[in-house]
Formats: C-alpha cells, sequence, structure tokens
C-alpha cells in the first residue's frame, strides 16, 4: 500500500489512518497462511502448538472450541458488544463440519461474538454462500446445499469438464465447481438462491459493519472485519475494474482501501473518533498468482508486492508474515512510525490489559500484554517473536534464525521462496532486512542461543508465564 512506499498504487484510505495514526515497521503476523495466522491472532496461541490448524477446506469443523477464551469473549466479558463480519476459515461445526440447511453450531457466537456475518471459508472454496449469525442466507429449503471435497457430487458443471463456462481460468487447482463463472475448490450443489456474487461481495460485507457500528454506536463495541480482498478469485466490482492498471488483483487493493474508507467515514460521522481504536493489518505477506489466470504476474509491473522483503505468503522469509499494521487512536495514539518489534498474538492479552480483564492461567498462553507498544508508549516491543511455515523461526533483537529442514526451495505454483532449507539460516535483519546474507557459519554462537530459545519455547506448551529472563512483557 502507498503509506509503506508503493508508488504503481494509491490507497488514499490507508494512507489517512498511517498518517494520523502509529505506523509499524517491525509487526508480524504469526504464520504465512491465513487460517493459522488467524487462529492465533483471536486466540493468543500459536496455531503450530495444535494439529489441525493448517489452511483448511471448506467444509472444515470448527478449530477454535466453543467456549474457549479469544479477543471476543474477553472483550464481551468486559461488557463489549462484538462483531465479526468477513472472510473467516477457521471451521464451523462440530466434528464431520457444519450443517449447511440448518442450524450452524460451534461459530462465532460460542466463542465470545455477539453477531456474525461471513465468508465460511474463502472466495475460492465451496460452499459459495454467506452465513448470518446461525443459517445460510437466502437458502431456500427445497433446495439444499451439499458439499465435497473428495468426490464430485451433483450434475453442476466443473472448470476442468467444462472449461468454456469459465469467465476467469484457474492457473493451478481451482478447477472444480463453477460458480459465477469461477471454478472452485471443492464441489457443491444446491443453495442457488444463496449463492454470492463476486463482483458484489466487498459491498456486501462492508455494508454489514457499517451497520454494527451504527446500531452500537452509543456502547462499547469490537468489530473484527476481515474483508475479502485481496485474496482470490480476485473479482472486484464494475467501478474499481480497470482503475488500477494492474490487472483484477490492483483493483481489489483499491477495493480493500475503498472498504477502510468506509469504516473511517464512518466512524467520523457518528463522532467516535476519539472513542475508537483502530487497526488496519494483514493475516500473511502477498502472492501474485495464487491460482487464477487474472492477468497478476503480467501486469505487476514496478511493484513490490512485499517491498523490500524476502518471500511472500507460504514463506518462512519476512515477506510471508512482516505485514501492514497502523493503529489509530485519535487524542491517545500519538501520530508517527514505530520500529517496535510486535506480534499480532499479543492483541489478545493487550486488549485484556486495556479494558482491565484478568486472564486465567491457561488463557491466550503466547499472548503478552504489549499494550505500551501497541499505544506508542514504548519503542522497543518484544524480545523475540516466533514465525511459522510449515516450521519455525524466532527473531530477537536484529538477528532472525531459520530452522533447518526439508522441502522445496521454491513453491512451484505460485514462484514463492519458501524460506526451506537443509542448513542452518542467520539473518541480521537490521543491516539486510531483504535476508540475502546467511550468516549462520560467521555465527554459530547465536544460531547456538537462538536454536536454544526455539526449542524451550517449543517444549513449554506456553509463553505467556516464563521466567522473566526469557520475556520481555509491558
Amino acid at each position: 500500500v502507498s503509506c509503506y512506499g508503493a508508488t504503481s498504487i494509491k490507497t488514499p484510505n490507508i494512507d489517512r489512518i498511517a498518517q494520523q495514526g502509529l505506523k509499524f515497521t517491525n509487526a508480524h503476523c504469526t504464520s504465512a497462511t491465513s487460517t493459522p495466522s488467524r487462529y492465533s491472532l483471536l486466540t493468543g496461541e500459536y496455531a503450530w502448538r495444535r494439529k489441525g490448524t493448517n489452511v483448511l477446506p471448506g467444509d472444515a469443523s470448527a478449530i477454535i472450541a466453543p467456549g474457549r477464551t479469544t479477543i471476543a469473549s474477553v472483550l464481551k466479558k468486559a461488557g463489549y458488544t462484538t462483531g465479526v463480519v468477513g472472510k473467516w476459515h477457521l471451521g464451523l461445526g462440530p466434528a464431520g463440519g457444519p450443517d449447511w440447511n440448518g442450524e450452524i453450531t460451534h461459530s462465532p457466537l460460542d466463542i465470545g461474538f455477539d453477531y456474525c456475518f461471513l465468508i465460511p471459508a474463502t472466495g475460492d472454496r465451496v460452499p459459495c454462500v454467506y452465513v448470518e449469525n446461525r443459517r445460510v442466507l437466502r437458502l431456500d429449503p427445497s433446495d439444499p446445499i451439499k458439499v465435497d471435497y473428495q468426490k464430485k457430487i451433483g450434475d453442476w458443471p466443473t472448470g476442468k469438464e467444462n472449461p468454456e463456462l469459465l469467465k476467469m481460468h484457474p492457473s493451478h487447482g481451482h478447477d472444480m465447481t463453477i460458480v459465477n463463472g469461477i471454478s472452485r475448490i471443492g464441489y457443491m450443489t444446491g443453495g442457488r438462491s444463496a449463492l454470492w456474487v463476486d463482483e458484489d461481495m466487498a459491498d456486501t460485507i462492508t455494508r454489514r459493519p457499517v451497520q454494527f457500528i451504527e446500531k452500537n454506536r452509543n456502547k462499547p463495541f469490537f468489530l473484527y472485519f476481515a474483508t475479502h480482498d485481496i485474496h482470490v478469485p480476485r473479482v472486484p466490482h464494475p467501478r474499481f475494474a480497470g482503475k488500477s492498471g494492474m490487472g483484477p488483483r490492483g483493483d481489489a487493493i483499491l477495493e480493500f482501501d475503498w472498504s477502510v474508507g468506509e469504516i473511517l467515514n464512518t466512524i467520523k460521522r457518528l463522532k467516535l473518533d476519539k472513542k475508537t481504536l483502530i487497526i488496519v493489518t494483514s493475516d500473511n505477506g502477498p502472492v501474485v498468482d495464487d491460482g487464477y489466470k487474472d492477468m497478476a504476474v503480467e501486469l505487476l509491473g514496478n511493484h513490490k508486492p512485499a517491498g523490500p522483503l524476502r518471500g511472500g505468503k507460504y514463506s518462512l522469509f519476512d515477506g510471508g508474515t512482516r505485514v501492514i499494521f497502523i493503529a489509530r487512536w485519535t487524542g491517545t495514539i500519538k501520530p508517527g512510525t514505530s520500529d517496535a518489534l510486535f506480534s499480532q498474538i499479543d492483541l489478545l492479552a493487550s486488549f485484556a490489559a486495556l479494558t482491565g480483564q484478568k486472564l486465567e492461567e491457561d488463557d491466550a498462553p503466547d499472548s503478552f500484554n504489549m499494550l505500551n507498544t501497541l499505544l506508542g508508549k514504548d519503542k522497543k516491543g518484544r524480545e523475540w517473536l516466533v514465525e511459522h511455515s510449515g516450521r519455525l523461526t524466532i527473531i530477537k533483537g536484529d538477528w532472525k534464525y531459520i530452522e533447518p529442514g526439508p522441502g522445496a526451495k521454491i513453491q512451484i505454483n505460485t514462484n514463492t521462496e519458501t524460506g526451506n532449507d537443509p542448513m542452518p539460516q542467520l539473518y541480521n535483519l537490521k543491516n539486510d532486512i531483504g535476508e540475502k546474507n546467511n550468516l549462520a557459519e560467521q555465527y554459530p554462537e547465536i544460531v547456538k542461543e537462538l536454536s536454544k530459545l526455539l526449542d524451550q519455547i517449543k517444549s513449554t506448551g506456553k509463553t505467556r508465564n516464563l521466567p522473566h529472563i526469557l520475556v520481555t512483557s509491558n
């Protein structure tokens, strides 16, 4: 986005938040893909500690169990009305998955949210329907939904069998059931009246947060708004199509910025600026070709999606996990830039501290209270943080260590450098933010120190209550 250095594209609404708030340059999500990253953000627990938290199919059961402490449950306990709108991708329903045609249990409503309006998984996964609270929106009971990720069901055409029906073709995978002229991952049939229209998705999911804020304007509220842009398939509304000069991927960035602007304008119109902390961030780094022929590679030009960082989505390099993070709270957070080391996993404990909530012993096992860092009062931030994409890396101070292990160095489909290497990797991020010079052989003592620290973090099962010598907490 332009406030982080992009010149080929302008994001004025995100830039406005950056100008009025605190822009972090060293903030990280926990994982280089969506599901584990969002799991960690909401629960305060590293996703790699639990099986089943990798990228999920669209019919997966809920991976956050009912009653689990989350950001939403902590804030609800503090008297906040809580809502989630947009991309979920953390599973729904009990073991075996959700009942798409009945009441959907094991949902956000069972982990602290009062209201939800969901894209159940992602736009490229079936079922292509919205879920509002515990029901599929606009579902006709006489046309029930059926979903299968193992075999074809029903007679709906697929991208593999009927490519002539497609308005956007897959570049790899994504060749199963066709909905709205786009083939997806997984098979579905039924639910015709409930199907979304991709071009209208941003409008549909942005309308709900505006309504939620308006409805709750006179009381404390928490909104987790997870836009779909710029995830694939990138099918922006016609008013954005062709406007970026970079194809649908660039147009989707403009559409995302518009969504941010709608939230900002609502907060301003209702005179809630001084009462509202707004955070803009991402669940993982960028990817250009992520499964559809949308000209993203061909029209990229001089634009560098990860800026100076190496890698991107799916990568152990910082391009996968060092993300945009901007916090604005008019009158409370002083505008500027922060180089403090910060992790999204700390939002839960920080929000608990902000609202005077005491966490139980087993709550948010890896979340530290970094409220002073979030508010710009502490310039250092974390002593260390862990990143994840298949295996683990750790950053401490200027140093980043990547665990050795097998695996391809390039993910062929997306042309992303994975960071996999059978040898240890050590980078000095202060001097080499692009992680080009592996210094592991030159500094074996640092490799040993960080490897030992990472092993300790893995073996403990939690880090929030580790001895102070290991962690720095505000």
